[in-house]
């Protein structure tokens, strides 16, 4: 019986480090930009200059 309530506090001490963790990526701004990752893919990258010898 011990064994589940050590397992219990494990995992609700895993479950708050991440919501800690989530929370701190909000608060850092991490999801802020929504357009730019699904409309980079639309537009090519500039092309690489050429050397002429």
């Amino acid at each position: 019986m011990s064994v589940i309530i050590i397992l219990m506090i494990a995992s609700i001490s895993i479950a708050a480090l991440f919501l800690v963790a989530f929370l701190w990526g909000v608060k850092s701004g991490q999801f802020e930009d929504d357009f730019s990752p699904s409309s980079r893919i639309l537009f090519d990258d500039k092309p690489a200059p050429t050397k002429t010898v």
